[in-house]
């Protein structure tokens, strides 16, 4: 590492949007030429629910690759309330499988078929306990009367300990943390079995960036962007971690232009064509570049059990412009940043 100059291993991407079909094809290389590995989110229009189900998904991911991509993905089970101890054997037994994701009913896109009482989880939290399957959770209140500031901390608060107490030997990952009460909650956790995943977006806005200057719908996401005191105590709580608890989740979310500059838009920010960069970004203003491989390239894998990638990726100081859009059929999808300068840059090749 130098003034100018950044080599690291190859990150991981443990939080990914994908989608499927023209969408997928369009966004896919831009998370498979950076990234090693990425576990890719099952919340697609018909969710993966069971293994036969993820097994056709991952035959139409290996089919959209970029010839010669050396990028392996992992894919994950939607829980729902139907979800069976068998279930989660057949997919701890497969070996694309590595983690189950929970979403509260209503809390996000395509979650309708999510969990509305916990309780009725009990048998397949068990069964992950048994067969050491990763939960990962979108921790959002879905309670109607609860602000949507205030639903990932009423979620840590009220939700989250309680699981935990419960199922003891589940290890969990927090997705997405966009407030203080969940960095502070994952920091503190004695064991280390809990992590979270932390976005660039989440590192890099506040509100005021959503809505100060006229609403952009393109940084509109779930958990939505919280105030800069929640976003300076994520990002110092991401720069002071000895015990690896946080690390790299873009939770990319692409949506087509259409759906995103209109009435009731679709949450998500499409951030895989400038994550890397903008890690760089905000650790490099923190004066803590030395720590950004920890997060984007060891803390997960150690988390998943996963081996360190044994390739590099290098990163250059110098201006790179955000493109204003990404082509997807006869639509277009707006990355996270679209037409600003960012101060890094990937070395291609």
């Amino acid at each position: 590492m130098t003034k100018n100059y950044l080599r690291i291993r190859r990150p991981d991407d443990f939080h990914v949007h994908l989608r499927e079909g023209t969408v997928l094809k369009a966004v896919l290389p831009f998370t498979c030429s950076v990234m090693g590995r990425a576990l890719i989110m099952p919340n697609l229009k018909k969710p993966i629910i069971n293994v036969s189900l993820a097994e056709k998904y991952r035959e139409e991911v290996y089919a959209s690759l970029l010839p010669g991509c050396n990028f392996s993905p992992i894919f994950s089970l939607y829980l729902t309330e139907q979800t069976t101890a068998d279930m989660i054997k057949d997919a701890a037994r497969s070996e694309m499988i590595r983690a189950c994701k929970l979403y509260p009913a209503g809390a996000t896109t395509n979650s309708s078929f999510g969990v509305h009482n916990l309780e009725r989880l009990d048998e397949a939290l068990s069964a992950m306990e048994a067969y050491d399957l990763i939960l990962c959770i979108h921790g959002e209140s879905t309670d109607p009367s609860a602000s949507v500031f205030d639903r990932e901390a009423l979620f840590v608060q009220h939700t989250l300990p309680g699981l935990l107490d419960k199922y003891p030997r589940l290890k969990v990952v927090l997705e997405h943390i966009s407030t203080k009460e969940a960095a502070q909650f994952v920091k503190s956790f004695p064991s280390s079995r809990l992590a979270a995943t932390v976005t660039c977006h989440h590192m890099l806005c506040n509100y005021n960036d959503l809505l100060g200057r006229g609403l952009n719908p393109h940084l509109y996401c779930c958990p939505i962007l919280k105030s800069e005191e929640h976003r300076k105590f994520i990002v110092e709580t991401v720069l002071q971690d000895t015990r690896g608890q946080f690390f790299l989740g873009t939770d990319s979310a692409p949506h087509v232009k259409s759906a995103k500059e209109c009435e009731r838009a679709a949450a998500g920010v499409f951030s895989s064509p400038v994550a890397l960069p903008c890690y760089a970004k905000i650790f490099e203003e923190y004066g803590a570049l030395e720590k950004l491989e920890q997060f984007t390239s060891e803390n997960g894998a150690h988390f998943y059990r996963l081996p360190l990638n044994d390739e590099w990726i290098e990163l250059k100081k110098e201006s790179f412009q955000v493109p204003t859009h990404i082509r997807c059929g006869n639509e277009s999808i707006v990355p996270f940043l679209a037409g600003e300068t960012l101060p890094w840059n990937i070395v291609e090749g």
